[in-house]
C-alpha cells in the first residue's frame, strides 16, 4: 500500500448533494495525515472512508467560505474528544483569524488538543512536514485564498546504467553510498559519476480561484494537481463572476504547468455527472480523473 495517497472526503462546491458532501480532502504523506478544507460533515466522512480523524497531523484552510471550513468545529472537538495531545498546526489566511477563532470555539467542549494557528500573509514555505515542506501561494478568489503544495526535497539517485558501466554492483553500491567513492579494479569511482538528480515527489491543491499565476506556480511540474472545476465552459461567465475555474481552465493549468496527473473536484450541484468535466479538461490535458466522495488516488511515483 502506498504511503502517499489522496482521499476525497467531499467533492461538492457551495451546495452539497445527495451523493456529494461539502469539500474535504485527506492526504496521506509518509507518517502524516493532512486535512484540507473540512466542510460540513467532514467528521462523518472520515468514518465512512475508514480513516481515523484522530490521525490528522496538519490542517490547511484555503479560505473561509463555509463549504471549505464549516466542518472544522467537529474536527477540533473530535481530536480533543479522542485525547490527542500533540500539537496540530492549522494553516489559514491571516486576515481570517477571527473566523478561525470562532470555528475552533463554536460550542462548549473540553479543549485537549493544542491547535497552533499558522496565519499566512505571503507566498512561500509555510511549514515543515517531516522531511517534506508545505508551500502556500495566494490565489484569486473573492476573499483571501491560498493554495497549497506538499513538496519532497530533491535527492540524488543512482543511475543503473552508469553503475553497470563502472562495474559497481551488489554490496559495493552500499559502500559507495556510504563512503562517496570506491576503488574498482584500480579505478576510483565517485558517487557523482554514477548518480543523477531526482526531483522530489509533489502534490498541489488549487481550490476556489480564477485563472491566475498563483495556480500555475503551485502546479509547476507537480505529480498530482487537485484542482477545483466548479463549472463547465457553457457557464464560463459564472466562473468569472464567482471567481472559479472551468474544467477546461483546470486542464490548461495542468498542461501549461507540466503536471503529471489532474484530479478534478469541487463540482457545482447543477451538474448531474462529471463525464463532461473530464471531456472538457481532456481538450487541454490527457491525464485527467474526476473524483467522487471516498475515492482514493495514489500520488504518482517519480520515474
Amino acid at each position: 500500500m502506498t504511503n502517499r495517497q489522496l482521499i476525497a472526503l467531499g467533492t461538492a462546491s457551495q451546495a452539497p448533494t445527495r451523493k456529494r458532501n461539502h469539500n474535504g480532502y485527506a492526504l496521506r504523506w509518509d507518517d502524516r495525515l493532512l486535512l484540507f478544507d473540512p466542510g460540513e460533515g467532514t467528521q462523518r466522512q472520515f468514518t465512512h472512508a475508514g480513516v481515523a480523524a484522530a490521525r490528522v497531523t496538519d490542517i490547511c484552510i484555503t479560505h473561509f467560505h463555509g463549504d471549505h471550513c464549516l466542518g472544522l468545529p467537529g474536527i477540533v472537538q473530535r481530536l480533543s474528544g479522542d485525547k490527542v495531545t500533540r500539537e496540530v498546526p492549522i494553516y489559514h489566511p491571516a486576515d481570517g483569524a477571527h473566523f478561525l477563532e470562532r470555528l475552533q470555539f463554536a460550542s462548549a467542549y473540553e479543549a485537549v488538543t493544542p491547535f497552533v494557528h499558522k496565519p499566512l500573509s505571503s507566498n512561500g514555505e509555510a511549514g515543515p512536514l517531516g522531511a517534506s515542506v508545505l508551500i502556500a501561494q495566494q490565489l484569486d478568489h473573492r476573499i483571501t485564498t491560498y493554495g497549497y503544495r506538499v513538496q519532497e526535497p530533491d535527492r540524488v539517485g543512482f543511475d543503473a546504467d552508469a553503475l553497470e558501466a563502472a562495474g559497481v554492483s551488489g554490496p559495493d553500491v552500499g559502500v559507495l553510498q556510504q563512503a562517496g567513492q570506491i576503488v574498482i579494479d584500480g579505478h576510483t569511482i565517485t558517487i557523482e559519476q554514477v548518480s543523477r538528480p531526482v526531483a522530489g515527489q509533489s502534490m498541489a491543491l488549487v481550490m476556489d480561484t480564477r485563472w491566475c499565476e498563483g495556480a500555475l506556480a503551485l502546479a509547476e511540474g507537480v505529480d498530482m494537481l487537485v484542482c477545483e472545476s466548479t463549472f463547465l465552459e457553457s457557464e464560463a461567465h459564472l466562473a468569472e463572476q464567482y471567481a472559479h475555474l472551468t474544467a477546461r481552465q483546470a486542464g490548461r493549468i495542468a498542461r501549461e504547468a507540466g503536471a503529471k496527473l489532474l484530479v478534478l473536484t469541487h463540482f457545482s450541484a447543477r451538474y448531474p455527472t462529471t463525464e463532461p468535466f473530464v471531456a472538457e479538461a481532456n481538450l487541454e490535458f490527457d491525464n485527467v480523473i474526476a473524483v467522487k466522495d471516498f475515492d482514493r488516488v495514489n500520488v504518482p511515483k517519480r520515474s
